[in-house]
């Protein structure tokens, strides 16, 4: 049994005795996991939660506690794996368009992929919700979903994303407003034809 260390403690001791590691994985992994099921389903999301916590333990040198517990800074490296894997596929499939791949399937397989990632996040969400995930600019969406299914901070989402805390606030209040137009319309449709 470990002792009841903050987080920057554990790291700091697991580059002498790697073992302590595990309860940082213990601490977060089940959060972390959830999360990246609502963004891309159970399948991708084991993978990239363990390919998370592999890149933390490589990096753990390189931790530096920014005044807090590690979730912004593995939030942060999941996001990263995340966006380079729809980054991956996006080239998979633009190189099966370009090298005589049925074009009317590939064209669908293109466009079926600018909204892959919107769809996956939205995935876990009912109707106009869906429609308000799948619209929305990735960047608004990726802040939106951190503060709402991740539960973290403003400063937190910053320090994951790598951004400034205004680029969080501007961000998540184009979001709000978004889900707000969605979601009124849709009610205003509800009201018409009920």
């Amino acid at each position: 049994m470990t002792p009841d260390w903050p987080d920057s403690e554990l790291i700091h001791r697991s580059r002498a005795e790697p073992r302590l590691f595990a309860e940082i994985f213990d601490r977060y992994h089940g959060d972390l996991h959830r999360y990246l099921r609502r963004r891309v389903g159970a399948g991708l999301a084991a993978d990239l939660a363990a390919e998370t916590f592999v890149t933390a333990f490589a990096r753990r040198g390189a931790y530096h506690d920014q005044g807090g517990d590690a979730r912004p800074w593995l939030y942060g490296i999941a996001h990263n794996l995340l966006r380079n894997h729809l980054r991956h596929e996006h080239r998979r499939l633009a190189a099966y368009a370009r090298h005589g791949v049925d074009p009317v399937e590939d064209a669908g397989a293109l466009a079926e992929f600018s909204l892959a990632d919107a769809r996956a996040d939205a995935a876990a969400a009912g109707g106009p919700l869906r429609l308000a995930l799948a619209g929305m600019p990735a960047g608004d969406r990726d802040v939106l979903l951190l503060f709402a299914w991740a539960d973290l901070s403003y400063a937190e989402i910053a320090q994951a994303l790598n951004i400034p805390v205004g680029t969080v606030r501007s961000r998540l209040n184009r979001a709000r407003q978004r889900l707000r137009t969605v979601l009124e319309n849709h009610s205003m449709l509800g009201e018409r034809h009920g």
